[in-house]
Parts: structure tokens; C-alpha cells; sequence
């Protein structure tokens, strides 16, 4: 990628240097285009009149006024074919497993998301393996949805069970600001799981240019869009972390003396999110791309831009936290939401999954009430007592994230639970469903 060809005109007169970024005067320039300046690959990012405005990936220590920037006459691209899978790449799309360079066709990155009307509605249900998803926030071809999770959370884990476990045909992993432990924990996982074949991944470490972050997630929509598309396959995208991503935005908004607005985030904050989020479709021929993407969070802190302006764009949101009784991570089923399953839930699957997943957490919640009630010295009833052990095991059995069951065992599971614990009145669901699911004491 930094190779001159020949007739390409060199600046040498660089009229402004920041930490991020350089200007120079130049013509016949467009929006995104590659260039090569004092060895280091930069991208234009803002141009007016004939000042051209670009970021230096690398950053722009050392570079001097006269350095050589050679304009490389085209915006970033990955090449595409079905040799992607199974490979390791960098923000650039480059080969970061020791294996040969990509040889297929050019594709630029970061293109508009599809238009409305080569849209189908979300209607097939894509399985995890994870209760505490597939059960209660059931997940949807064509949907984009948020992790919400503290940054001492195993996030990482979490996203690494569900490209294993989710019933995909690709998973595209962008890893942005990942640690070298958290990038070879991916790489041996899916390694060991031989699951390389259907797994395409990007990768920005910390020890890489934050800048180069923002690369990451067009380059994987790339890889998706094209299994998508052109294979009519089913992939699921998964991007981590797009709390670095927003905060690789904001370096080089700042450095480029914009206005800051909420949290220190750029004003175009929601459009950077949103041109991401919106690259999720189901295609009316099969193919599709699901995005479920992690969103570390400051303290908890759910009204900050980063999350805040996620909410509006995606369609739920996915909470994970540690539950104390049980000592795991648990998907919190009060705080995380699927706005879409309603799409699936007794279509593709169960005719009792509806019925079950509200009564276990109306049970769980009446688990909560009478926890609060403990904790200010009121005495507990019958019920009270039989409401936190169905807590427990729901937890257990259920909401953490090391359950690996299909959604039949689930619903049988929450069936086994409600027998154990209570009548069937107390339980509430259709009588129907009760002659018919209630498991018999033997």
C-alpha cells in the first residue's frame, strides 16, 4: 500500500501539522482517498476549496513541513474472496497470520448501507447457544444490538462463545484496541474449536495506532457484505470494542480543533455510529448481516454519548453483569432487551416460549422484591423463600453465560424450574400449555 506508481505528483509543502493530521494544498483530491506522507499512510478527511485536510494513522511525530505525500488516488479497499475465511488481517486488510496476501478483487470499504427497498423484515432466528439471549432477547437475522458491559467484564469471552455457538454460515470479528492477550485468546478459541473456516477476523491492538480503529469496522462490513450479497450467506458481525472506536473519533476530532460536544465525543457522533449499525439488512434472497457489537460502559454509566447514542440506533440492547449469588456473568434479564423477537418467538420456535420466558421473569422479579424485603428486616412468606431458590437456579441453570443449550432445552428447563418451585397457578401461564409442557411426578 505504500508503493509510488508512476505520474503520481509528490507535495512537498505541507501547510499545517496537528498531532493528527496535516494539510496541504492540492487539486482533483476526493473525500477518503489514501496518500502516503513521509512514509506513513494517511486518509483525507475534510477538504475546502484546495486545502486537503488528511489524518496520519501513525500520527505525525517527526514529520517534517517538506515531507513527500504522495495521494495513492483511491479510498481504502479489502480484497474479496472466498479465501477470507479462515484469515487473521489488520486494519488495512493485510495478513497478520503469516499467510499469503489476499488476491481478490478490490471492494472499497465504507460504502452506503442498503437501500429500504432491498430490505426484507427481520424474520429468522439466529441462535447463540446463550439462554440468557436466545431465551429471553431472542436475536433476528438482519438485527444490530449492543453489549453493554463494564470494561472489567469478559465481554471478550462472551463474544467468543457466541461466534462458536450462533447458527451462521460467517462470523466477521473487528477487534478494536484489543489487548495481545485478548486478540491470541480469540485466534487460539476459534483454533482449537476448528471453527477457522467461517471465521474472518480484523484486528487493532493496543500496541497499533488508535486511529487505525476506525478502519476496522468498515473493513469487516466489507467481508460481510460480500458473503452476504454475493454468497447469500448468513453472517453475523461482531465489533469490539465501540467504545475505543468512538474514542479513536474523538483524537482525531480533537486534534483537528473541532468543537467537542457531549463526553468530549465528536458532533457526528450518532451519524459515525449509525453508518456502521445501519449496514445490518436481511436481503429477500437469504443473505443477511446481523451486527451484535460490545459497548464497554464508564462506571455504569448509561447516559453517556457513546451508549446513549447506540440506544437510539440499534434495536435492543444486551446487559451483562455478575450476578453475587451464583458468582458468574449473567445476561441481566431487566436490563437487556430484543425489540425484534417478537418476530420469532412461537413462529420458529416453541408455541410456549413466549408464555414461559415472561413467567420465569415475573418470578425472578417477585425473587428481587423479596430480597429487598431481607435486606430491610421484613420476614419472608412461603412464597418469598420459594422465589429466591428459583432465582438461584434460574440464574444458574439459565442466565449465565456458560449455558450452552438449545431453545428446546431451554423452555424445558424453565419448565422443570416452575414444578419445582411452584403451583401451576402460582406460575400463571395458559392452561393448555400447562397440560401439555407441566412435567409429571414420577
Amino acid at each position: 500500500m505504500t508503493q509510488k506508481t508512476a505520474f503520481q505528483k509528490v507535495y512537498t509543502k505541507l501547510t499545517k501539522i496537528t498531532k493528527a493530521t496535516c494539510s496541504v494544498k492540492a487539486a482533483g483530491v476526493g473525500y477518503e482517498e489514501l496518500a502516503i506522507v513521509n512514509g506513513r499512510l494517511a486518509q483525507v478527511v475534510k477538504i475546502i476549496d484546495d486545502e486537503v485536510t488528511l489524518q496520519i494513522f501513525a500520527g505525525t511525530e517527526g514529520i517534517p513541513t517538506n515531507a513527500e505525500l504522495v495521494f495513492l488516488g483511491k479510498p481504502p479497499v479489502l480484497r474479496v474472496d472466498d479465501d477470507l475465511a479462515g484469515r487473521f488481517l489488520n486494519a488495512y486488510g493485510e495478513p497478520i497470520d503469516g499467510g499469503p496476501a489476499l488476491t481478490g478483487a478490490e471492494r472499497e470499504i465504507g460504502g452506503p448501507s442498503v437501500n429500504p427497498v432491498r430490505r426484507k423484515q427481520p424474520s429468522q432466528l439466529i441462535a447463540t447457544g446463550i439462554a440468557g439471549i436466545d431465551l429471553n432477547n431472542t436475536l433476528v437475522t438482519g438485527q444490530k444490538i449492543p453489549f453493554f458491559a463494564d470494561p472489567d467484564q469478559p465481554f471478550n469471552q462472551v463474544m467468543a462463545i457466541v461466534a462458536l455457538r450462533a447458527k451462521a454460515d460467517k462470523i466477521i470479528l473487528g477487534g478494536m484496541g484489543l489487548s495481545n492477550d485478548d486478540y491470541l485468546y480469540y485466534r487460539n478459541t476459534f483454533e482449537n474449536a476448528g471453527a477457522l473456516e467461517r471465521i474472518v477476523a480484523f484486528i487493532n491492538t493496543t500496541e497499533n495506532p488508535p486511529v487505525e480503529r476506525l478502519l476496522v469496522p468498515d473493513m469487516a462490513l466489507a467481508a460481510a457484505e460480500y458473503f452476504a450479497v454475493e454468497k447469500k450467506e448468513k453472517v453475523l458481525v461482531l465489533l469490539t470494542d465501540m467504545t475505543m472506536y468512538a474514542d479513536a473519533l474523538s483524537i482525531v476530532s480533537n486534534r483537528m480543533d473541532q468543537i467537542p460536544s457531549k463526553d468530549n465525543m465528536p458532533g457526528s457522533l450518532y451519524s459515525d455510529l449509525a453508518k456502521i449499525y445501519e449496514k445490518a439488512v436481511q436481503f429477500p434472497d437469504g443473505g443477511s448481516i446481523t451486527i451484535i457489537a460490545v459497548t464497554t460502559l464508564s462506571g455504569g454509566d448509561i447516559t453517556h454519548a457513546i451508549p446513549d447514542n447506540t440506544g437510539y440506533i440499534t434495536e435492543g440492547q444486551l446487559f451483562l453483569r455478575r450476578d453475587a449469588e451464583i458468582g458468574k456473568v449473567i445476561v441481566d434479564p431487566f436490563r437487556s432487551l430484543s425489540r425484534l423477537k417478537q418476530l420469532v418467538i412461537g413462529k420458529q420456535t416453541r408455541e410456549d416460549h413466549a408464555q414461559v420466558m415472561n413467567a420465569s421473569i415475573r418470578l425472578y422479579a417477585d425473587a428481587a422484591n423479596a430480597r429487598t424485603k431481607h435486606e430491610n428486616g421484613f420476614e419472608l412468606s412461603d412464597y418469598d423463600e420459594r422465589t429466591l431458590k428459583f432465582a438461584r437456579d434460574y440464574s444458574e441453570k439459565l442466565l449465565a453465560i456458560d449455558v450452552n443449550i438449545d431453545i428446546d432445552q431451554m423452555l424445558d428447563t424453565g419448565w422443570k424450574l416452575f414444578a419445582e418451585y411452584f403451583s401451576p397457578e402460582e406460575v400463571a401461564i395458559k392452561a393448555d400449555l400447562v397440560k401439555k409442557y407441566w412435567p409429571s411426578r414420577n
